[in-house]
């Protein structure tokens, strides 16, 4: 079976979040399920530095104002088709935002060149390559499906995935004309959403499937109090919406081989963590004990929940507890952190940024992962936490109720605890999550079992492979 998939960052190529750990992951294990993936991807400069074995396979010419060539390359294990069109995608940085961290005027003509390219090619561009299914990503891909509905040609199966319903891709009206579709497109059957063009609104009323990244995420979506202005439109079509939780490259994230570690350990040598936890505080300026430290890497947004901890901060400091944060974002937020770290030298430590290498490091080293998120599709850093043997506290919303299981007193009777959930999204029920994993982390027996079944358990991609190779069969029979 082949299944074009289509996106707008892929790791190790270019990642801003785990849109492109999904993306990069998935491909390969699917091959075991007899499922052959390209992925089509935009030619950015990271992209296209990636590999010097690069084939023009197809030309463009004057495709949204230049040329255009679609290029093809194996990285590894992924079959890569690049959308090579400088004057859209050969910008330096953050693929979707300019220096000042605002987006490029440009970006609904950028992605929708990804997203015709991409139809094209399910139309035959590339010679000898035609997919049975396209499987689009988030708003940035969405509009494929559009550009395949007011096509005149056959059209294969397609699937949409939802990584997180709150980024949309809503533009004016005005630009239709320069995005090369019908006028007749812009119709409540089609693009239009509340007078805009809706990207992820396209592509979620024309997909023959839609899935999100976790099953709770999956029924929240159809509420009016996550579904963020789409809930009517995926209520009315929850007979073809399911949730397949996010798996996570178990040989990319494995401490018993992980190059970023300082020292790699197992369940059965976690004595050996302290290794990590010690250039962690150096790295952070946290002092040197054995008080439990938490973490945090996130994006500093309000999704998630980072104002929420800023409230906390306090309780967890006077606690005893340290903090390392990595993340950047919101600049108020970054400056309450960056504060925080000053007013309490030793105990909080910030960096700001995105810092592949030093996450792996920070799940090696600390005790506790913080996701206080207000919703959350899957996550992430939850799955890596519980690789590495840091315990996750998390908010009990989307995939993150999906993937831990609270240490309430029967889960703890029970063996089956794996960290410590807390609802409703508030700081006072933070302050009593962070009060209880610190309470969990004085009982040494109690806590090392938890991170040693965390640590068993099957993250990969190999039971999430065989849900999509399962709904992609469902589709072509």
């Amino acid at each position: 079976m082949k299944v074009l998939a289509v996106a707008s960052e892929i790791h190790p190529l270019i990642k801003t979040g785990g849109l492109a750990d999904v993306v990069g992951a998935l491909p390969a294990a699917l091959k075991g399920h007899d499922v052959a993936v390209t992925t089509v991807i935009p030619g950015y400069p990271a992209v296209m530095a990636a590999s010097d074995s690069w084939q023009t396979v197809a030309k463009l010419p004057g495709f949204f104002g230049g040329r255009t060539a679609i290029k093809r390359a194996s990285i590894g294990e992924l079959d890569l088709l690049a959308v090579d069109a400088p004057h859209l995608f050969d910008r330096p940085g953050n693929p979707y935002v300019d220096a000042d961290g605002r987006d490029w005027l440009d970006n609904p003509q950028r992605y929708c060149a990804l997203s015709s390219a991409a139809a094209e090619i399910c139309h035959g561009l590339v010679k000898a390559y035609r997919p049975d299914i396209v499987h689009v990503h988030d708003w940035q891909a969405a509009m494929t499906l559009a550009y395949l509905n007011y096509a005149e040609a056959v059209r294969p199966k397609s699937v949409i995935t939802v990584h997180n319903l709150a980024f949309q891709g809503q533009y004016p009206r005005s630009i239709l004309g320069s995005l090369g579709l019908p006028q007749r497109a812009f119709a409540l059957d089609g693009v239009e959403y509340y007078g805009m063009i809706g990207f992820l609104k396209a592509g979620l009323h024309f997909a023959d499937r839609i899935t999100t990244v976790s099953p709770r995420y999956a029924a929240e979506i159809k509420t009016a109090e996550a579904g963020m202005g789409l809930e009517g439109l995926l209520a009315g079509r929850a007979d073809v919406l399911s949730g397949i939780v996010n798996g996570i490259d178990e040989r990319v994230w494995n401490p018993q081989t992980d190059p970023n570690l300082v020292v790699n350990y197992d369940a059965k040598s976690l004595a050996r963590r302290a290794g990590n936890r010690k250039a962690l505080e150096e790295r952070f300026g946290l002092d040197h004990d054995n008080s439990p430290l938490f973490c945090l890497v996130s994006r500093m947004t309000w999704q998630k929940g980072i104002d929420i901890l800023a409230e906390a901060l306090p309780h967890l400091v006077s606690s005893g507890a340290r903090l390392a944060l990595l993340g950047s974002g919101d600049r108020e937020l970054e400056g309450i952190f960056r504060q925080a770290s000053l007013q309490h030298r030793g105990r909080v430590g910030a960096v700001f940024g995105f810092d592949e290498a030093l996450s792996h490091l920070m799940f090696g080293g600390s005790d506790m992962t913080l996701v206080p998120s207000r919703f959350e599709p899957c996550g992430l850093t939850q799955l890596y936490g519980l690789r590495y043997g840091c315990i996750p506290v998390v908010a009990r919303v989307g995939g993150l109720s999906d993937t831990i299981v609270d240490a309430n007193d029967a889960a703890l009777t029970l063996k089956a605890a794996t960290g410590v959930q807390f609802q409703p999204i508030t700081p006072d029920m933070l302050r009593d999550a962070i009060s209880r994993a610190i309470a969990l982390y004085n009982d040494k027996p109690v806590w090392q079992a938890m991170q040693r079944r965390g640590m068993g358990l099957d993250q990969s991609w190999d039971l999430r492979a065989a849900s999509y190779a399962k709904l992609y069969r469902e589709l072509l029979a």
